[in-house]
């Protein structure tokens, strides 16, 4: 049989979604099951966002505005940079996709700290990039030593995965500021920052603010987490004025709907409720964190929405075990378990289920 695809693809394993929760309380007999698997805000849109989707979707009949003007304009004006220099997509995964489109042909290499999240090497092998992989450090977060000795003539783009997805770990200024110094001028950095709201850690810096006006720096953002527009698909980055003409040559047309533009242009009315929100998440990653300790998991400090269990080859187990009580996690075997903050109760039904997975 003639082969229509590409035989490398093979090899490259799919992205995983969370597994879905109504399948799941309809295997256990359950009336509901609780998701802890896709990082997403448990708070649902914020105030002023569904008017603001139903009101748009009387015009789903005409096409969305291409170049996203008004919402790049409330960007601009909420970061102090000019609108030429941001871009917006589906989702910031959609972006990286296509910064990874603009920078590289064939054979190109893309460096990303590893584990970190697992879209890279999917991003990477489609459109003939080489990934390498720098593992983590012992405390799992990035060997900025190690991926900058990686770097080669063929180095195009460096993923600086800031809060780490899916350890929580997170750098701090001083250690990334030398790694910056020491990457080549011709190739592109992105600080993946989709957790930037969620950190408390004030080492830990903004890249907009301390690194946007670097000539080879790409900092991606999202709206899916700490702005609950997961299912709406908003992500943007800011880059200089040349990357991101570039980067507009190549992004799929029309790709910011015409809902998205105007749930993000609502939600971006309401960042004091987005303070609020992020206040509750952090205040009960820490007490889960605290809690995981106690019960002998080594836990690293997170500053994501998310805590990382290294647990290795009791992962899949785990995994299983927290399903089998109605708890979904995101388990990465066999490495560990991503844990997505919910709400207390929700946090308190993951920790019992912890509890008697691990007395196993």
């Amino acid at each position: 049989m003639t082969r229509l695809t590409r035989a490398d693809l093979d090899a490259l394993p799919a992205y995983v979604p969370g597994r879905n929760v109504a399948d799941l309380a309809r295997e256990l007999g359950i009336a509901e099951a609780i998701k802890l698997a896709s990082n997403e805000v448990p708070y649902g849109p914020l105030p002023g966002v569904v008017e603001a989707v139903t009101e748009a979707a009387r015009q789903m009949h005409r096409y969305p505005d291409m170049g996203v003007l008004a919402l790049r304009d409330a960007l601009a004006e909420r970061f102090g940079v000019p609108a030429e220099r941001i871009v917006t997509g589906c989702g910031s995964v959609a972006l990286a996709e296509i910064l990874v489109k603009a920078t590289c042909l064939p054979g190109d290499e893309v460096l990303y700290a590893w584990r970190s999240f697992e879209a890279y090497p999917i991003i990477a092998a489609g459109v003939g990039a080489t990934s390498v992989k720098v593992p983590n450090t012992a405390t799992h977060g990035h060997d900025l030593t190690a991926m900058a000795a990686a770097i080669t003539d063929r180095t195009r783009l460096i993923f600086v995965c800031n809060p780490n997805n899916p350890t929580g770990t997170a750098l701090h200024q001083a250690e990334l500021d030398r790694f910056l110094a020491a990457v080549p001028s011709d190739v592109l950095v992105v600080l993946d920052e989709a957790y930037r709201e969620l950190v408390t850690d004030p080492a830990v810096p903004d890249g907009l603010d301390t690194y946007a006006d670097r000539a080879n720096i790409v900092v991606l953002r999202t709206m899916s987490k700490a702005w609950g527009l997961a299912g709406m698909r908003m992500g943007y980055l800011v880059a200089q004025p040349e990357v991101a003409a570039a980067v507009r040559k190549v992004l799929t047309p029309f790709s910011t709907s015409l809902v998205a533009q105007a749930a993000a242009l609502a939600a971006l009315r309401q960042e004091a409720e987005v303070v609020r929100r992020c206040a509750l998440v952090t205040a009960e990653r820490e007490r889960v964190t605290e809690a995981l300790r106690k019960l002998s998991v080594d836990v690293p400090d997170s500053q994501a929405n998310f805590v990382w269990m290294p647990i290795g080859d009791r992962t899949a187990g785990f995994a299983a075990a927290c399903e089998a009580r109605g708890v979904i996690v995101r388990g990465f075997h066999p490495d560990g378990v991503r844990v997505t903050i919910g709400t207390p109760e929700e946090n308190d039904a993951f920790l019992a289920a912890t509890e008697a997975a691990l007395a196993v």
